[in-house]
């Protein structure tokens, strides 16, 4: 078993959920980015999604697609996502890799698992390759023990479902929403069933994202949840603050304090 697994189950003998939180690396630079995800870490966050920006997401929603976008007009590459996953490590949390199939397959799936491997890493989530697209990805993430992460949706039919819990390793993604990420005002209907659809499909462990914003809707969902991902929320204590990168971590640390609450049953 990787990192992830072993930290999820930890977390869950704790009778509790983990907080997972997502961050683009370089914004607002690369130096600011990783300081920023050790901060997110002292102040509560158990795993860290590292964000690889890409210039065409298909999940991304305004918020993170304009922290992207910054990063690489100040020019991020590929190899810098390590340098997060590094700070991550160094902290003292689980880091995984959150990128889109296409910035992988040019670095090279096998370069990018050894250096995601020695830079202390235990996965990646891959929200656009499904498990029978025949990426060969997955036979690469193996030979290494490192977990991939796929994706299912309120819409995942049940043949579907089974075969995209199968593949997926340390955990699954259950999306809470249709659509791209975002803050909501509340997280959408049948999540609770999506996770435990995952689950009798045989989902190792089952982390919902998109649309959390607050300590009470972590509470919420880490009622039925392994995990509680969040990203909108945390990378805009960043946007609202461009030119003060103390004053976005000073709010970065309190939102990760409200939402950390939330899943320790204090929201």
């Amino acid at each position: 078993m990787t990192a992830l697994g072993d930290r999820l189950d930890q977390i869950k003998a704790e009778g509790r959920s983990a907080l997972i939180g997502y961050l683009p690396v370089g914004f607002p630079s690369v130096e600011g980015s990783a300081r920023a995800m050790r901060e997110m870490v002292e102040a509560g966050v158990d795993i860290v999604e590292v964000g690889l920006p890409y210039s065409d997401p298909v999940m991304d929603g305004e918020t993170i697609q304009l922290a992207a976008e910054a990063a690489l007009a100040r020019g991020t590459r590929v190899g810098d996502v390590f340098e997060g996953v590094r700070a991550v490590v160094e902290a003292g949390a689980v880091a995984v890799v959150m990128s889109y199939w296409n910035p992988i397959l040019q670095y090279g799936p096998a370069r990018f698992a050894d250096d995601l491997l020695a830079a202390g890493g235990s996965g990646v989530i891959l929200p656009d390759i499904t498990p029978d697209a025949g990426s060969g990805w997955a036979e690469v993430a193996a030979s290494r023990d490192l977990d991939t992460i796929h994706l299912v949706a309120l819409t995942t039919t049940t043949e579907r479902m089974h075969l995209t819990c199968q593949a997926s390793s340390g955990f699954v993604y259950a999306a809470a929403l249709m659509g791209v990420t975002g803050e909501r005002s509340s997280i959408g209907g049948g999540v609770e069933e999506l996770v435990g659809r995952a689950r009798d499909a045989g989902a190792p462990r089952v982390c919902v994202g998109l649309g959390v914003k607050t300590g009470e809707h972590a509470a919420q969902v880490a009622s039925y949840a392994d995990g509680v991902i969040v990203g909108s929320a945390l990378v805009r204590c960043l946007a609202d603050h461009p030119d003060d990168l103390d004053a976005g971590i000073a709010a970065l640390r309190a939102k990760t304090e409200e939402l950390a609450a939330g899943v320790r049953g204090h929201a």
